[in-house]
């Protein structure tokens, strides 16, 4: 979920490689709008940063997964003269420069970023003065710029997972809730906070009118709100929040990206296997179900019939259950970053 941090880690032996393979990506996305090229670094970066020692040249780099003859080339350059010409050349451009920063503005896309730049919008201060430019999610990305920057220590989401459960489970203890993404996957740091939610009484075949679905997601933003872990809201659907919330500190208070989705009680599990993660992983997963002739999302595991067309939603009570009905080795969420 989160667009703007690239992955900062002190055991990573190529963690600048990864750096600039990042910064490839985020000008590839954000100003030639290539996705297959940003993706293309990205991967790049993914794969360097799971080695374990440093890498020597390009063609070491070369056979590795995701790396093939142009950017083997970028990283002996790269290792050869300390730098890279072409993002050299990119960080001379002041309107590129510009819209990689303004990108880092939770809510602001590479479309808005480049429609500021245009109206001559180059700078945070600038941005500040402008701010009835801004959406009400932008406002607040720009209020909270240098808290979403950093990214998020494991302990301090400890702290917030003990408030939220605390906090939900005296308003009904039959909800269940998880964080995902790479805090579940054993992560010493992450990006945001992202809260997969649940109650036995809310299923996909719920006969409940919408106002009444809605309570469930509601409820418990109310209270969280009512406690102080919640101090904005982005947005809140029936299904999905989008807000921010605060931890105290000795030093005062963080302020975090924290995303709270309702989840149907029978596809909890489908949910929790989605936004765990990796994406990689999730791409693999997916094709295997294929290969079982099964089609698996974030809401459902279903057979598929000879025509190919899904058939009823397997009955799924654990994430567990997923792997042995595709019979698929269990992988538990920390050995899934791959």
């Amino acid at each position: 979920m989160g667009k703007r941090k690239a992955t900062e880690d002190s055991d990573n032996p190529n963690q600048d490689l990864c750096e600039f393979l990042t910064e490839l990506a985020n000008y590839e996305r954000n100003v030639t709008k290539n996705i297959y090229k940003s993706n293309a670094y990205r991967k790049a970066a993914t794969t360097l940063g799971k080695l374990s020692e440093r890498v020597k040249n390009g063609a070491e780099a070369k056979k590795l997964p995701g790396i093939g003859d142009k950017i083997a080339k970028k990283i002996d350059e790269f290792l050869e003269t300390g730098k890279l010409q072409k993002l050299e050349n990119i960080k001379k451009d002041e309107g590129n420069v510009a819209i990689n920063l303004l990108t880092r503005v939770s809510g602001i896309g590479p479309a808005k970023a480049k429609e500021l730049v245009d109206s001559g919008i180059k700078t945070l201060e600038s941005l500040k003065i402008h701010q009835d430019k801004l959406t009400h999610h932008q406002k607040l990305g720009l209020k909270y710029f240098d808290n979403f920057e950093k990214r998020i220590p494991r302990g301090e989401i400890e702290k917030i997972e003990n408030i939220l459960e605390d906090t939900i489970n005296r308003l009904d203890d039959k909800y269940l809730i998880t964080i995902c993404g790479s805090y579940r996957r054993g992560k010493k740091e992450s990006g945001d906070i992202d809260v997969l939610l649940t109650h036995p009484n809310f299923t996909s075949s719920s006969k409940e009118s919408k106002k009444k679905q809605n309570q469930f997601l509601k409820s418990v933003i109310d209270s969280l709100e009512k406690g102080k872990l919640i101090t904005d809201t982005i947005s809140l659907g029936e299904t999905k929040f989008m807000g921010v919330c605060k931890l105290p500190t000795e030093k005062g208070a963080t302020f975090r990206r924290l995303d709270i989705r309702l989840s149907p009680y029978d596809q909890y599990y489908c949910a929790i296997l989605y936004f765990t993660g990796s994406d990689l992983f999730n791409k693999e997963m997916r094709a295997h179900a294929l290969e079982k002739k099964f089609t698996l999302n974030e809401y459902t595991l279903r057979r598929l019939t000879p025509e190919g067309v899904p058939g009823e939603a397997e009955k799924i009570t654990s994430e567990r259950d997923i792997f042995k009905i595709l019979n698929y080795p269990y992988k538990t969420p920390e050995e899934r970053d791959n």
